[in-house]
């Protein structure tokens, strides 16, 4: 599998991976309708956009690394009481 595959693949790098696979999934099961699927491209993107954020907000702060770790994005979120996206 080639690096970039892999990274994309690492739950520690994309904090996005089920919302991803989900919208991959759903767009597999429609034959590539677009319409169809637009709740999980949204719920990607929304998603996309709160871990960019958090992101700016710790390297703002020199927190390393800039993206959470998935142990530290499951107690951000569980602190949250519920997914922000």
């Amino acid at each position: 599998m080639p690096l970039s595959t892999r990274r994309l693949r690492d739950p520690d790098i994309n904090p996005c991976l089920s919302e991803s696979d989900a919208s991959s999934r759903c767009m597999d099961e429609n034959n590539y309708n677009r319409e169809r699927c637009s709740s999980h491209f949204l719920k990607y993107k929304n998603c996309r956009r709160f871990w960019n954020s958090i992101m700016i907000q710790r390297r703002q702060n020199g927190v390393q690394p800039s993206m959470p770790t998935a142990a530290e994005r499951d107690e951000i979120l569980g602190a949250m009481g519920k997914m922000p996206y």
